[in-house]
């Protein structure tokens, strides 16, 4: 793949509509690389570094991680060699300052965007979502209370470690994460909307139902469908 067919897409929706479910998919469709700044900042917080630290502030009151550290550890994601065919970059931006800095540092690489994919999922879907999630506190297997449990309750299936729920998984932070995204996340896809990079996909439905919805619009836009 030559650069200038490397497919670079932005993947965006609220908290728990399943971006880090479809990149993975279209890491494997496209043969590009996901790119999640949770999966970044999370690993952060289990080595206890001090941007760590202070994300995990930040992400257990429910609000968003500032601009100058996103942008700083994407920027140097970006530029690495596994990203040369392409990338989904997944959490990121989420404000009209980081896409503002997305497109600055785009056109300094000569990484054109391929598109913007918004998922929409409505806030009580989110909820449901996000509040039954668990996760394994010694492998980091994920489960889900009501859509995929664990054998035994409260144990991993696969290591047998303690299951938690992430102290940004309760009710009342779910609540304030989505009214931070409310404000100001989702004018970011109006923000690609006004420069025809936007591609909207309905996030209510099958896994696979959704994927391949995103996938056929996708085709279109780079010319194979």
């Amino acid at each position: 793949m030559t650069a200038g067919s490397a497919i670079r897409l932005i993947l965006m929706g609220p908290p728990g509509c399943g971006k880090g479910t479809q990149a993975k998919m279209l890491e494997e469709r496209f043969g590009i690389v996901h790119l999640s700044t949770g999966d970044i900042l999370r690993a952060a917080v289990r080595e206890d570094t001090e941007v760590g630290t202070k994300a995990k502030a930040i992400m257990d009151r429910g609000e968003l991680v500032p601009d100058d550290i996103i942008v700083g550890v994407m920027k140097d994601r970006v530029r690495s060699d596994d990203c040369a065919n392409g990338y989904i970059l997944d959490g990121f931006p989420r404000t009209l300052v980081q896409a503002a800095a997305l497109d600055r540092m785009m056109a300094e690489m000569s990484q054109p965007l391929t598109a913007a994919v918004a998922l929409a999922v409505p806030d009580d879907e989110v909820v449901r979502r996000l509040a039954g999630r668990r996760q394994c506190s010694k492998c980091d297997a994920g489960y889900h209370v009501e859509f995929n449990p664990s054998s035994k309750d409260g144990v991993c299936d696969t290591c047998g470690g303690a299951l938690y729920r992430r102290d940004d998984d309760n009710e009342e932070t779910i609540r304030q994460r989505l009214a931070v995204y409310h404000e100001q996340t989702a004018p970011v896809i109006e923000y690609y909307r006004e420069r025809n990079s936007l591609i909207e996909v309905q996030g209510v439905g099958s896994i696979e139902e959704i994927f391949e919805s995103m996938c056929s619009l996708i085709d279109r836009r780079i010319g194979n469908g």
